[in-house]
């Protein structure tokens, strides 16, 4: 998830950092400001430790880190269609490309790396840095709206389908094929995202008031979730949390929005044993006779939880991670600030803000609410938590599983096309050395 800092009244506060982005397991955080970038550890509650730093780039507007690896992608205004792919560890870099207009987005996982221009979308093949396709003509996209499914078994792409509405494009970046079209919303679209096992695409349209999750492949519609009624807003980040039991909302408001994703019990009992029950089934009756607008709004399901900023306006993104074996909602923004809060998975309500770092100098806030809860459940943390270092992994180099569910064997041919592993000082990039310009020198969709 990565965020520009954008212009307008509060660009004085606003250009302490240019962009933002946590990477695809949100255990780390990369920021780009005017003098270049520096990448932080999510590991801890109480200390934001600076991974790396550098200031050989200035006005850097694109920075995405793949996983927890030595692979980091950066983009510069001064040069605004060059994207340059650095290992950090070794400070070498390992590629650079130039493309024919101004690049808005950068997405990635072990096996593709997408570069999002306003009209064309170019998929590399993270390996060798490989053209493998272009999508063309695609309606016009001027903030570079697009999102890669974090699993490189399927590596599914999602972008906008239509200027007018909310159309998404799901496309399969292994077979290069488009799968289906997913009618998301009256409006235009603001935000989409998948889960991490690529098994579902969550959207949000401008307006910002309804979001709704689909299925992959299939773009069945799952989950519709109301945001709010009183006013339009701008939707910053879409995030599902890693086990995929949440959904995490963002926008220019002072509220971040919670979901949950669970299918309420279908079974009605006879008779309700409460005013309230008598209600609720009085409301259901009458929903099968109301307009389906109508209808629509009266079943969908409000925020499980919600966080509260001590600022609106300002871009922001936001995540759900496990850090310290317990759930935390992190919000950066771009006056340079990581905020933590404690999300209490049984019962929701009010995230207590515990943590507030300065992503810019040195220290932290010190908050007057530090509330630290009493030891929440501990079933739910077990069930996100990332497998430990010291258990085994298929794939050499990465203490994650490499996409494949908890259990799951990955397939020889995956080991043949080969996930990039950038975590030993003693391997070398896996992708040659290579500058190149794709000018019309691409394979076209």
């Amino acid at each position: 998830m990565e965020a520009e800092a954008a212009d307008g009244p509060l660009a004085g506060v606003e250009a302490a950092l240019s962009c933002f982005s946590f990477n695809q397991d949100c255990t780390s955080l990369a920021i780009g400001t005017k003098t270049g970038y520096k990448l932080f550890s999510l590991s801890s509650v109480e200390q934001l430790d600076q991974v790396h730093g550098s200031d050989e780039i200035p006005d850097v507007y694109i920075v995405e880190r793949l996983f927890s690896s030595s692979l980091v992608v950066v983009v510069s205004h001064t040069k605004p269609r060059q994207m340059n792919v650095y290992h950090f560890k070794k400070g070498t870099e390992i590629c650079n490309y130039s493309y024919s207009s101004n690049i808005l987005s950068i997405r990635l996982n072990r096996q593709r790396l997408l570069v999002c221009l306003e009209e064309s979308i170019y998929i590399h093949n993270i390996k060798d840095m490989k053209l493998l396709k272009t999508i063309l003509d695609i309606p016009a996209n001027p903030t570079g709206l697009c999102a890669l499914s974090i699993n490189h078994s399927n590596s599914y792409v999602a972008y906008p389908g239509s200027l007018t509405t909310g159309e998404i494009v799901l496309y399969d970046g292994h077979s290069l094929k488009t799968v289906c079209t997913i009618a998301a919303h009256e409006g235009t679209l603001a935000a989409i995202t998948f889960n991490a096992a690529g098994s579902k695409l969550a959207s949000a349209s401008e307006k910002g008031t309804v979001i709704r999750v689909f299925s992959v492949p299939e773009g069945q519609k799952l989950y519709e979730f109301r945001r709010g009624m009183k006013r339009y807003v701008t939707i910053s980040s879409l995030v599902f949390s890693t086990d995929s039991q949440f959904l995490c909302a963002s926008s220019n408001t002072e509220t971040v929005h919670i979901f949950k994703l669970e299918h309420l019990n279908n079974s009605r009992p006879e008779e309700p044993s409460t005013w309230s029950g008598y209600v609720g089934k009085m409301f259901m009756a009458a929903s099968n006779y109301l307009p389906a607008q109508v209808s629509d709004m009266m079943n969908q399901d409000r925020a499980f939880a919600t966080g509260r900023l001590n600022f609106s306006g300002q871009r922001n993104i936001c995540t759900l991670s496990t850090i310290q074996k317990l759930p935390r909602l992190l919000v950066a923004s771009s006056d340079g600030h990581l905020y933590i809060y404690n999300l209490d998975p049984q019962d929701g309500g009010d995230c207590v803000l515990i943590k507030t770092h300065r992503l810019l100098g040195s220290g932290s806030d010190e908050n007057k609410e530090n509330d630290l809860r009493p030891s929440l459940p501990q079933s739910y943390a077990a069930t996100v938590a990332r497998p430990s270092t010291s258990s085994a992994s298929t794939v050499p180099g990465y203490s994650e599983d490499g996409g494949a569910l908890r259990g799951e064997v990955i397939p020889e041919h995956e080991f043949a096309t080969g996930p990039v592993c950038l975590d030993d000082e003693k391997e070398f990039p896996p992708i040659m050395l290579c500058r190149g310009s794709q000018k019309g020198k691409t394979k076209q969709s």
